[in-house]
């Protein structure tokens, strides 16, 4: 591990130097998803960088342990414990259990995920197989004086803490603004920061999925359940903290609240957040209706590894804003880049300087606070350089262990799909290029003869709005 990472901490609010609690591991932890409806790709962009994250920990020599939530109970539609539970929402709109539908966005969530080439972590836990450690800890923070019950409910004591505001140190008033539309006052809680631990009976008569507990029939708030994952796979101590930047508050903010209180010590040392998808009108969400998804954006016509590419050439701390111009200049340059590196002879032998030279160079990019534009800098001058092509090659499959664009197999899936050779696929497109002028000139003869031509080939013409697209009859 030569090359030392650095990223930044959003709890010190600088970059750092990554040094674990146990040298060689990495204990990290990412908030899932809220199974109630397919993952928005404004959502997937924050897992695109988690992976590459925890492919950079693994790359440089780390041994890492990653977690996962899946909130399949528990998170009400407003970030002030208010409003309808969000499964319970997806079971209504679809008219199933709400069982039914976790089980249905959760198998939907790792599809979408297997297509951008995210790693399924190591862990996966869902929030409902672990009731009894929620209530467990809510218990402790009772007896230590940090939680309390009120109209039914077991809520969070903020005022005992000597510091709750630990991303910002700003007010609560400044953190709420533009959080949501729907934060409403609970007249439960001391304090307007506190936030729930436990709902009982007393709240939302028709929730499907209750619990017995010491407070009564009920279940669990949305943060407490991070907290007790974290600590189920990973212990006491953690080292890095996953999610978007609309996780710091309140959600990661209550995890370290109930988390230290529990346990007595600080608890998770680095906290790293994706920014936010937007478009020309600001951010993305589902809320907002524009609801973009793997499924949507494949409908379209473009490869999922395209997107997930273009997350890559922008910084993960910078809003992205998305368009399809610039998923049609991405497709442009990723099927440039693929054709090259798969007409790449590995015949010859492995220039060792030259390959830990733009290796070493590859890393110090993703070292330097995940610097991926510039880690695919690297890889565009290695394929420039004066260096022999199994050099190349192999230096390409290194750098796909982090990237992972498929830059070694896509070229050939390509031609295996459409089972047509570089030769052939060149005078296709010349073909409908010469039946372009053609139609332009109105000669129509000439262009249905073209057309014709290919047809004998075994290829069919189609004309659609986006343009000409062909396909083996």
């Amino acid at each position: 591990m030569e090359n030392k990472l650095s990223f930044y901490n959003t709890l010190t609010r600088k970059v750092e130097q990554f040094v674990p609690n146990t040298a060689g591991k990495v204990a990290m932890y990412t908030c899932g998803p809220t199974v109630y409806h397919f993952a928005h790709i404004g959502n997937l962009r924050s897992y695109v960088m988690e992976d590459v994250l925890e492919k950079t920990l693994r790359y440089i020599g780390y041994d890492v342990k990653r977690v996962m939530n899946i909130t399949d109970v528990g998170h009400l539609s407003s970030d002030a414990d208010t409003g309808e539970d969000k499964m319970l929402k997806g079971a209504k709109r679809e008219h199933k259990s709400v069982m039914e539908i976790a089980k249905f966005y959760t198998d939907a969530f790792f599809a979408d995920c297997k297509k951008l080439n995210i790693k399924t972590p190591d862990v996966v836990e869902p929030a409902t197989n672990c009731i009894d450690a929620f209530i467990h800890m809510i218990e402790a923070l009772i007896a230590k004086g940090y939680a309390y019950e009120s109209g039914g409910n077991i809520y969070f004591d903020t005022a005992k803490l000597e510091e709750y505001y630990v991303f910002s140190g700003q007010s609560e008033q400044e953190l709420l603004v533009g959080v949501r539309e729907d934060v409403q006052e609970d007249a439960n809680k001391r304090n307007k920061s506190d936030f729930v631990l436990w709902f009982t009976k007393s709240k939302f008569e028709d929730q499907e999925l209750k619990w017995e507990s010491p407070w009564g029939l009920g279940y669990p708030g949305w943060h407490i359940e991070c907290s007790c994952i974290s600590m189920k796979h990973l212990g006491e101590y953690m080292d890095i903290h996953c999610g978007g930047v609309d996780n710091i508050f309140p959600h990661h903010t209550n995890e370290i609240a109930q988390s230290e209180a529990y346990l007595g010590h600080k608890w998770c040392n680095y906290w790293f957040h994706v920014h936010h998808l937007t478009n020309k009108t600001g951010k993305m969400s589902k809320s907002k209706g524009e609801f973009l998804t793997v499924s949507l954006v494949e409908s379209k016509g473009y490869d999922p590894l395209v997107y997930r590419l273009f997350c890559l050439q922008s910084h993960y701390r910078k809003p992205l804003e998305f368009s399809y111009e610039a998923l049609d200049n991405m497709t442009a340059a990723y099927d440039k880049l693929v054709k090259r590196i798969g007409g790449l002879s590995r015949d010859g032998e492995v220039q060792q300087d030259a390959y830990h030279v733009y290796r070493e160079q590859f890393e110090a990019a993703l070292c330097d606070d995940l610097n991926c534009s510039m880690a695919i800098t690297v890889l565009y001058d290695m394929l420039k350089a004066d260096i022999s092509e199994a050099t190349k090659y192999a230096l390409a499959e290194s750098f796909d262990e982090v990237l992972s664009l498929n830059l070694t197999t896509a070229h050939a899936a390509k031609e295996a799909d459409s089972g047509v050779d570089e030769a052939l696929e060149r005078y296709i497109l010349e073909k409908i290029e010469e039946r372009k002028a053609a139609k332009k000139e109105k000669d129509f003869a000439k262009a249905d003869a073209i057309r014709n031509e290919l047809l004998e080939k075994g290829i069919v013409l189609e004309d659609t709005r986006e343009g000409v697209k062909w396909k083996k009859a």
